[in-house]
């Protein structure tokens, strides 16, 4: 099967909307190659991570080989060298941001991401989920574009708040991004976070929030409703921007606005692919269906 992007992005000709359209696209391809996968978030929040990685963070160049090595083990006195999945965001200088991902179950579309962005081999994908690879089902510290473990939901957001506080401190002109599910604003850790952003005036922190409205208990509104969310979430005192989720031009200009020092978050509001959380095939008639919409948007008809 034919890449997705025809090998485009790796050329760094790519637009915005090519990676977007190319992570959706390669999640499809890994989906259907495996009868199963994580599809919604790749259908909620492919531009988010396209204009994160093409417009919005200032990245160096990539330190991590293109095919991931196996887990190291842990840290310790017989393993000097442990390394995490943020070397392929570049090199932590004072002068580059840095990405913490809360929910591990989006590491499907960091790594198509990263492939998109010539960061990362397309083979990478066939470690996924292999015993003893870095290419988690869920993404961990180790993990492709992973900085950290998040553990339970939302405690990415917490990892980020001490990162900027260490960089402001420091001097250091670099921001910190963090990138969280709508789910995780049920959690009381993101308001206690939040909250200490504020209070220490970190604007040198972003947060987007991908709000596709759905989680895997059911719809967001039928678990335990967020909203008024926007209002929420300026009573805690952060600049608030509710844009399409979808429009790579709107996100950018949420991250490039002034915010008058106070943390800001960017309320990305997408569409989940009419909530598919987990694509799971019902039948060969359904996955046959998949496949050739898959053929027909790649243009790979018969092509191997």
């Amino acid at each position: 099967m034919l890449s997705p992007t025809g090998g485009k992005v790796q050329t760094g000709q790519a637009t915005p909307e090519d990676v977007a359209r190319g992570i959706r696209l390669r999640v499809l391809e890994h989906v259907l190659k495996n009868r199963g996968g994580y599809m919604s978030q790749a259908c909620s929040s492919a531009e988010v991570f396209a204009a994160l990685y093409t417009r919005i963070l200032n990245l160096g160049p990539s330190a991590g080989p293109m095919i991931p090595v196996p887990f190291p083990g842990v840290p310790g006195p017989a393993n000097p060298h442990p390394f995490t999945g943020a070397i392929y965001n570049g090199p932590k200088g004072p002068e580059y941001d840095r990405l913490f991902v809360s929910p591990g179950h989006y590491a499907l579309v960091m790594y198509a991401t990263l492939i998109e962005v010539g960061r990362l081999a397309p083979e990478a994908l066939d470690e996924f989920n292999q015993d003893g690879s870095t290419v988690e089902m869920i993404g961990a510290e180790h993990s492709p574009g992973f900085e950290s473990m998040a553990g339970s939901l939302a405690q990415a957001l917490s990892q980020a708040s001490g990162v900027a506080m260490a960089r402001r401190l420091r001097g250091e002109p670099g921001r910190v991004f963090a990138f969280l599910s709508d789910g995780e604003m049920q959690e009381g850790q993101t308001w206690e976070a939040l909250a200490t952003l504020s209070y220490y005036s970190l604007d040198n922190v972003g947060v987007f929030v991908d709000v596709n409205g759905h989680q895997c208990d059911g719809k967001m509104d039928t678990v335990m409703n967020i909203h008024p969310i926007r209002k929420r979430l300026e009573a805690f005192g952060a600049m608030v921007y509710d844009v399409d989720g979808h429009d790579i031009n709107a996100l950018t200009e949420a991250a490039s606005d002034d915010h008058h020092g106070k943390p800001f978050v960017v309320l990305a509001h997408t569409i989940p692919f009419q909530g598919v959380h987990y694509l799971r095939f019902k039948s060969d008639e359904e996955f046959e269906a998949y496949d050739k919409l898959f053929k027909q948007l790649t243009g790979t008809n018969g092509a191997e």
